[in-house]
């Protein structure tokens, strides 16, 4: 194995797999600090120019672009307020307060990091234990992704705890919008009411878009600041180095961990990965009412999860052939392209240019870190603009990017409505992000509901399977958690 390795180190050592890593990683930093504009959308715009190069470097191209925008949707998440792209959805909560305080460079510098150290611990994984980690996806089934989506759902509790009730309701109304559109098992509409528009559902993007971007920027409309002043200026001066983030090296490593695990599993995602990784690291800080305000730790969990994430959807594609999102279904596709199978053949047949790939994978977010902090560099002049020239030019990305999720001006439609809900509801202290979470999480919790009753015909499975069981645990001490904080904090108060 350390000899295939070696060999796929030297096969990096030429311009063709250095040009590769390099262009692709500029192009999904540029596609991911863009709203809507994500790395699927970048790996398809790019696949044609694949074709020329061989197999390896090919690879490695549509890689960098994965994970540059993976982290990139960070960067205009912080700075504007304006996830660039699903993953970025928790880093949102305390990113963009900590620019507000004028920390701006220390949240870039902490979600810089973050993605870096998240991104190699997932390359290690990927490189080491594929196969190991590949075994544990599979024993994965429709009970355990039920009580993963219960548990990642228990992190209203600790999100809301101020407005538990509210929180809950805005939650409710997250799940309920995943119902809208096509039943998944069934096939039947639901909650459509007859109408086109509905028939088609709600998006993660579109919504995502809305309660954030477009609610802020009716917030700035109304509070009339738009044709008198700048955003919060970003001077690049002060940021968090690697011994500063040795504090958090605990932190970083459990949400690596968690990323890794949520990663390899198909059909869940960087967002999940984030929003698990967000709530257990605020129900263990010792200083979780700092979450929502501008929390380090928070920012720093979030964004080093959905970075793990990365390496860890390649694992049950390139050992199964099981890509576990449309990032890896196209970087399959283009597998297939240059002639090349998943499975075992890989990395025996062709060892010398998988394990390249493998190494290139940790390559990657080695130059990630050189060349996103100069595309921080470059966006934080974003912040000089004056309002009223950006929050326009914010909007015209907002629909772009909504549109180019589906190529259907309904999206548009949704991140308007999203956004009119994001900006009434904290006026009456309803919180959006349960809401969001709800979001997130509806569509994997109801399909693997329905999926558990039809297979098991019982709920009694969930308490009968070690996984799912020991989900359900986590999902009752996480909420247990919250709830005798609030008590205790009532007792306190009298």
């Amino acid at each position: 194995m350390f000899g295939s390795i070696a060999a796929g180190f030297l096969s990096l050592l030429n311009l063709e797999a250095i040009f590769g890593m390099v262009a692709g990683l500029a192009v999904g930093l540029s596609f991911g600090a863009m709203p809507g504009l994500n790395a699927t959308i970048g790996i398809t715009l790019l696949l044609p120019v694949t074709f020329s190069l061989n197999p390896g470097p090919a690879m490695l191209m549509l890689i960098g672009v994965y994970c540059g925008a993976t982290f990139a949707g960070s960067i205009s998440a912080i700075l504007i307020k304006t996830p660039g792209t699903a993953a970025a959805s928790a880093t949102v909560l305390e990113g963009y307060p900590m620019t507000l305080q004028g920390k701006a460079p220390v949240a870039l510098s902490i979600a810089l990091r973050g993605s870096v150290i998240g991104g190699v611990f997932s390359g290690l994984c990927l490189l080491f234990l594929a196969p190991q980690v590949a075994k544990l996806a599979l024993k994965f089934g429709a009970p355990d992704y039920f009580m993963l989506a219960v548990f990642g759902l228990t992190i209203i509790a600790s999100v809301s705890s101020q407005h538990l009730l509210k929180g809950i309701a805005m939650a409710a109304l997250g799940l309920l919008a995943t119902c809208i559109g096509i039943d998944p098992l069934q096939g039947t509409y639901r909650l459509t009411f007859g109408s086109e528009i509905l028939a088609r559902g709600v998006d993660l993007v579109p919504a995502l878009i809305g309660l954030f971007a477009v609610s802020e920027l009716l917030n700035q409309c109304e509070k009339k600041t738009m044709f008198m002043t700048r955003p919060p200026q970003v001077k690049m001066g002060h940021e968090h180095g690697w011994k500063d983030m040795m504090k958090y090296k605990w932190l970083m490593l459990r949400s690596s961990i968690i990323g890794v695990i949520v990663g390899a599993c198909p059909g869940t995602g960087a967002a999940i990965a984030a929003f698990l990784s967000y709530g257990t690291a605020k129900s263990t800080s010792k200083e979780p009412e700092k979450y929502e305000h501008g929390s380090e730790e928070g920012l720093c969990a979030s964004e080093t999860a959905n970075n793990a994430v990365t390496g860890a959807t390649l694992i049950p594609m390139l050992t199964l052939g099981v890509p576990g999102d449309s990032v890896t279904a196209v970087l399959m596709g283009a597998l297939t392209i240059q002639g090349l199978s998943p499975g075992s053949q890989l990395f025996v047949k062709y060892a010398d240019m998988t394990y390249g790939v493998l190494v290139g994978f940790i390559v990657i977010q080695i130059l990630m870190f050189f060349l996103g902090k100069l595309a921080i560099k470059t966006f934080s002049h974003l912040t000089k603009i004056p309002y009223y020239i950006l929050l326009p030019m914010v909007m015209g990305f907002c629909v772009v990017g909504a549109y180019a999720c589906s190529n259907n001006t309904t999206d548009i439609l949704v991140a308007i409505v999203f956004g009119v809900i994001g900006y009434l509801a904290p006026k009456f202290d309803f919180p959006t992000t349960p809401m969001l979470i709800g979001i997130v999480l509806g569509n994997l919790a109801e399909q693997n509901l329905g999926r558990t009753l039809s297979v098991y015909g019982t709920p009694a499975i969930l308490v009968q399977r070690p996984i799912s069981l020991f989900f359900l645990v986590l999902s009752l001490i996480s909420v247990g958690v919250v709830l005798i904080g609030k008590i205790r904090g009532k007792k306190v108060e009298v």
